[in-house]
């Protein structure tokens, strides 16, 4: 006689677990994606995460890295943490029909992916209505944000099977990130392999598209050591009005990361360089210059080094950063004589020094933990069209021209929290001070606080107040070209926002339901003021305030649990999010990006199982956005609302498998940017090795 089956929801950590799945069969729930859990992004992913502890447990406890996330400066368990977040699995992430992070972020309900072109070649990311400029964007827990401009920020050196999660915290996270988290931020989480192996890829699909990439890691006792590349590339989809290729794309991508560990301390290490460049079409057009024909070129180091202490009740975890980013834009394509390229290098250096250290003993049921540390970067960009002129020029590499423009700021911040953990409750409050060497700014505070009340082992209730602040970037304060003009005496962005929601979730059935409210001072844009006609121009300006208030729900089953005798439908997600801005655009002024968010998104995931190495992965996903745009016509339209269907198959086995994908099922038209119309319907197939 077979005995019940024991379903795995949680670490019960007792000395008697071990005895309760003796003779038994366990079954291990897990995570899905785009559903909103009682988890969130820590600022450092690889730091050790602390056990629930009891009586006579001690709360330095490790668990597996794998569920190490935290929405604190110090790390928290899931069931501790005060605040939530969005959490891509690494298993979803494998079987979602994407072939890139910016595709993937689009079944997050509370993030706005904006396309100007397909399978990453160029786009913009936002949060709750924001801008792309005003999210956080980190590597491994490592700041990797452009300030030259947020366009190009998603020009990333990893491959989607390199990362083990990706963890999207929503609402200012200044206390946690320091300056650009004004409206959230997204952390890619990688690791090497724990064994050493090796896989490859190779996709093919339409429009010309083509893939390649490979794997191989080294493990040797402490050490571990990955290394992967890749080259991708398509012809584009559309044509300029001569019938040149002008949404064509092509790059190659190198990413090195180690690791080092010990009982006593834990090195992590990465290198990487992305390489792109990408027929512009009309992506930077206006209705005063409609050039068809654009081109941009980016190349990316990124580069850091992260420790961190195992023992003893204080820990440490310093890093230190480099990120540089070239970038040469073509207002016409192998046209320099009509148009100057635009030429720009950022350099970025950081170093950051996380603590934290416990209070108490290990016996109490009150815990006390409290984190300090501290933050210098320095950003400094040379350019051919942005800055202030450079008391001395520098050569541009491979061309005849010099940079002759420049700025250089450098941040300074520090911050201290403290995290009251009780058996049901957490507090967690603390501050960020902050300075920049930017028009003389004066050190300035930005507190938070986080409250989490679990009333049951299912069930979650939290409410919080935060702060944060963004700094211009360096083209929302110096470009001015073809019909653009910009204002170097920008104020930074402020954001004071609240939160409160509920979860609940039993391993089967999941429901959360969140309401925020934030408050924007001096946020940034780009306007045009239409009834100027030709003299009309885009300008970069501070709104006074910007009032934005939204909801998000979302729902999930994992079928194979809740009615265990049928093994077809496997799970089924459905998120949706509204948000209302009360900041009205006037008569005749057109906003290029803080006025056009999206009012309702609707988001919906059903995985199939027909046999158990072939599944059917369906992502549904409905948008209508606010604003409009002005076509090369001079007819002013508004954002229409549209839905699209995205489909994956998949054959898998042990050391292969093989997929078909289908993004844009039912070949919608539609426009995330005005006069930028998307390709329509888009196959891709591939297979996948591992060794």
């Amino acid at each position: 006689m077979k005995r019940p089956v024991l379903v795995f929801h949680h670490f019960g950590n007792k000395g008697y677990s071990l005895f309760a799945c003796l003779g038994r069969e366990v079954v291990c729930s897990v995570l899905s994606v785009a559903t909103l859990t009682f988890a969130s992004a820590e600022s450092v992913a690889t730091a050790p995460v602390v056990s629930d502890s009891t009586a006579t447990t001690t709360a330095r406890e490790m668990l597996l890295e794998e569920v190490s996330v935290t929405g604190s400066r110090a790390p928290l368990t899931r069931s501790q943490a005060a605040r939530m977040v969005t959490v891509l699995e690494r298993a979803d992430i494998a079987q979602a029909p994407v072939q890139s992070v910016n595709d993937l972020l689009k079944y997050a309900v509370g993030v706005d992916v904006r396309q100007r072109g397909p399978i990453g070649a160029q786009t913009d990311i936002s949060i709750r209505g924001g801008t792309s400029e005003q999210i956080i964007l980190l590597l491994n827990g490592i700041n990797i944000c452009d300030p030259q401009t947020g366009h190009n920020a998603m020009d990333l050196p990893v491959d989607l099977s390199e990362i083990v999660r990706i963890e999207v915290l929503e609402g200012p996270a200044g206390r946690i990130y320091g300056t650009s988290s004004l409206v959230g931020a997204i952390n890619i989480v990688t690791r090497p392999a724990q064994e050493s192996s090796a896989s490859m890829t190779l996709e093919g699909g339409s429009f010309g598209y083509a893939n390649v990439g490979g794997r191989a890691n080294l493990r040797q006792m402490r050490w571990n050591n990955q290394i992967s590349a890749g080259y991708r590339r398509s012809d584009g989809w559309s044509r300029t009005r001569e019938g040149s290729l002008n949404t064509d794309f092509s790059g190659s991508r190198a990413f090195y990361q180690g690791q080092y560990e010990d009982a006593d301390i834990r090195l992590n290490w990465h290198l990487g360089i992305a390489d792109k460049g990408w027929g512009s079409s009309t992506f930077y057009a206006s209705p005063k210059w409609q050039a068809d024909n654009q081109y941009e070129h980016t190349t990316k180091v990124y580069s850091a080094i992260q420790g961190a202490t195992k023992r003893g009740r204080l820990h440490f975890s310093p890093s230190i950063y480099w990120n540089q980013n070239r970038d040469r834009y073509e207002g016409y394509r192998n046209q320099p004589d009509k148009m100057k390229y635009n030429y720009n290098r950022t350099d970025v250096y950081g170093i950051n020094l996380n603590s934290y250290f416990d209070w108490g003993t290990d016996a109490s049921p009150i815990k006390n933990r409290t984190a300090f540390g501290a933050e210098l970067r320095n950003e400094d960009l040379v350019s051919s069209n942005l800055g202030e002129p450079l008391s001395q020029t520098h050569h541009i590499k491979g061309t005849d021209r010099d940079y002759t423009l420049g700025v250089n700021r450098t941040n300074i911040s520090g911050y201290l929290e403290h995290n009251l953990i009780l058996p049901r409750f957490t507090v967690s409050a603390g501050l960020v001070a902050v300075k920049n060497t930017w028009s003389n700014m004066n050190i300035t505070v930005y507190p938070g606080i986080d409250l989490s009340y679990r009333p049951h082992d299912c069930w979650n209730i939290h409410a919080s107040y935060n702060t944060s602040l963004r700094m211009p970037s360096f083209t929302e304060m110096y470009y001015k070209v073809q019909g653009y003009s910009a204002d170097p005496h920008l104020k930074p962005e402020e954001m004071r926002a609240w939160e409160a929601g509920a979860g609940f979730n039993n391993g089967k059935t999941r429901l959360t339901l969140t309401g925020w409210l934030h408050n924007g001072r001096n946020m940034i844009d780009w306007i045009m003021d239409t009834s100027k006609g030709d003299e009309a121009v885009w300008q970069s300006v501070n709104h006074t305030k910007v009032n934005s208030i939204g909801l998000e729900i979302a729902a999930g089953c994992d079928f194979f649990q809740l009615l265990p005798t049928q093994r077809l439908l496997r799970k089924v997600d459905v998120s949706y999010s509204y948000i209302d801005q009360d900041k009205q655009q006037e008569a005749a002024i057109v906003s290029q990006y803080a006025l056009e968010y999206l009012r309702h998104k609707l988001v919906a995931d059903v995985l199939l199982q027909f046999l158990p190495q072939l599944s059917l992965n369906m992502h549904f996903r409905w948008q209508d956005r606010v604003g409009s745009y002005t076509d090369f016509d001079g007819q002013v339209n508004d954002y229409a609302p549209y839905a699209l269907l995205d489909a994956r198959l998949t054959y898998q086995q042990p050391k292969w498998k093989i997929y078909a994908e289908a993004n844009n099922l039912f070949d919608t038209r539609y426009h995330d940017y005005g006069l930028v119309e998307e390709p329509g319907r888009w196959l891709t197939a591939g297979i996948s090795l591992s060794l």
